[in-house]
């Protein structure tokens, strides 16, 4: 994901305060360092946006990592019903 700004690292650097106000006003502030992405800065809405998002992300755990609990309420699921 691009963002409309891309500025070079070590002009961020220099004009941090610029820069916070573009990313406050755009979304987000894309970092480069010759010429490739190395990061970006973002607004705080677009910060809360992603924590609330990744906070939503499902997780993958393999089965040999479940403890009995797990295991039997997975066995005794059933489709269609909400869990407890």
């Amino acid at each position: 994901m691009g963002y409309a700004i891309q500025v070079a690292a070590t002009t961020f650097a220099k004009e941090f305060g610029k820069y916070s106000h573009e990313a406050t006003a755009s979304g987000g502030v894309e970092v480069t360092s010759h010429g490739r992405p190395i990061g970006a800065y973002i607004s705080l809405k677009e910060l809360e946006n992603y924590e609330r998002l990744k906070s939503k992300e499902r997780r993958a755990i393999h089965a040999r990592d479940m403890d009995d609990e797990m295991l039997a309420a997975i066995m005794s699921a059933e489709y269609g019903k909400a869990s407890e």
